[in-house]
């Protein structure tokens, strides 16, 4: 079957999937303590232990991944499982309860949107989406389909943000005044701030190109470039520092403190350009207060390493810091969670007679697929980890932009300033339309 063909089949087939389960109802469940089918789309990085994570207790049935390095490896590992390298032919396998989905950023929504559409349960890698549209649509289209759903951010079931989490909920500091975060990416894990190559290479072998641009536009292969994993900080595959390390850090921001969609969002940073992420960048993002904050709540974002100055912390002048971390502001005292830091209250003598509980930890795969077999629940449901991936993802929305931007959540649209909505959606290469994405 031609390329052509077997794509307008895959269109129809996913076209036709959203009728039938608005007619059926929910997607169906494992039966109670039954293994769960589970095929992972892209095996190689992440999505290896994304992989073996999942297949504790269930079966791994399909493997995919556009590099037959990657994809032989994976099926050394499982040899009962179906290979592709089109994950859009893994979907039509019969015997697929779940699927992981472990790509590149800018293929996240195409393929969980089709193995939604299928009636599959998906777990997809953070960010959810690439685009602020796409995790709007995901989460719409995950629940009007009832299947189980979890974005991958591990960091969310463990006992340190959970005890973050308590302590602010408790009331601990008192009511938050401001939030600081910031992560030591990017430079010391991929390059930013580059023009577009104009080199090409001949495409290895073991490496479907075509099907690695998938949605993205056309564009030559360059050794080392792109695939396997410096497609991070290009715009078209990628979502720079925010998609990255966003995910984690303003989870328990977002989570913790209850914070609807952000009202107003500027950023700061080298001029923008059109292929990639910056150097470095600051985003600030206000949103309405909640019980847990005061009545206008400022979270800041700074990523290259950037700080907020030592003297705001409180904390005793040997404390070592993080790279990665989260600073919560309180009308009694202050909050740090680092990235993998313990929870930490400033000053230390208001707090001395203070107890952190001892919360427990939790498996965020298993978590996953015990719900497909039990019918329970995830804590990162798209209902969640989409709207967060919306915020997120909206910081690079004000960077790109250049202005500071009104945000309409409802509307799905910045009412101040209209160039900026140009990336709040993108276009899908015209062989790769997406029913419900396109």
């Amino acid at each position: 079957m031609t390329n052509q063909l077997r794509r307008r089949r895959f269109l129809k087939t996913v076209a036709l999937g959203g009728i039938v389960a608005a007619v059926e109802g929910s997607a169906k469940c494992a039966s109670p303590n039954s293994k769960v089918n589970i095929a992972c789309v892209g095996v190689g990085g992440k999505g290896w232990s994304d992989m073996l994570e999942t297949s504790v207790g269930h079966n791994i049935v399909a493997v995919c991944d556009i590099d037959l390095q990657r994809l032989g490896k994976a099926a050394e590992r499982f040899p009962k499982a179906e290979t592709y390298t089109d994950w859009r032919q893994l979907l039509e396998q019969k015997n697929i309860d779940a699927v992981t989905i472990s790509t590149p950023d800018h293929m996240h929504a195409p393929v969980t949107m089709s193995a939604i559409a299928f009636g599959k349960h998906v777990y997809t890698q953070k960010p959810l989406t690439h685009s602020v549209y796409e995790s709007r649509r995901l989460a719409e289209a995950a629940s009007h389909h009832g299947v189980v759903t979890q974005m991958g951010i591990q960091h969310h079931a463990t006992r340190r943000l959970k005890t973050a989490v308590h302590a602010l909920q408790a009331g601990v500091i008192g009511k938050v005044q401001a939030v600081h975060t910031w992560t030591d990416r990017p430079g010391t894990f991929w390059k930013q701030g580059l023009a577009r190559p104009a080199k090409s290479d001949p495409v290895p072998s073991h490496v479907d190109w075509d099907r690695w641009l998938g949605v993205a536009p056309e564009r030559p292969y360059v050794t080392g470039v792109y695939h396997p994993f410096a497609w991070r900080g290009w715009w078209d595959f990628g979502t720079g520092v925010a998609g990255d390390m966003g995910c984690h850090i303003l989870d328990p921001v977002v989570g913790g403190l209850d914070l609807g969609p952000p009202q107003t969002i500027w950023a700061e940073g080298p001029t923008p350009l059109s292929e990639s992420g910056p150097t470095w960048c600051v985003v600030h993002y206000e949103f309405a207060g909640t019980k847990y904050t005061v009545d206008k709540l400022r979270v800041t974002w700074n990523e290259a390493g950037r700080q907020p100055p030592r003297d705001i912390f409180k904390a005793p002048s040997d404390w070592k810091g993080s790279d990665n971390g989260v600073l919560f502001v309180g009308e009694r005292g202050n909050l740090f969670v680092g990235f993998p830091e313990m929870p930490e209250l400033f000053p230390k003598g208001e707090f001395s007679n203070y107890s952190f509980p001892d919360l427990p930890d939790h498996n965020h795969y298993q978590q996953w697929t015990n719900a497909i077999a039990t019918g329970g629940k995830t804590s990162c449901p798209f209902s969640y980890s989409g709207p967060l991936t919306e915020t997120v993802l909206l910081g690079n929305v004000a960077y790109r932009s250049g202005q500071k931007i009104e945000w309409d959540s409802k509307k799905l649209a910045v009412t101040n300033a209209t160039r900026a909505n140009r990336f709040i959606r993108r276009n899908y290469r015209e062989a790769w339309q997406i029913p419900g994405l396109s």
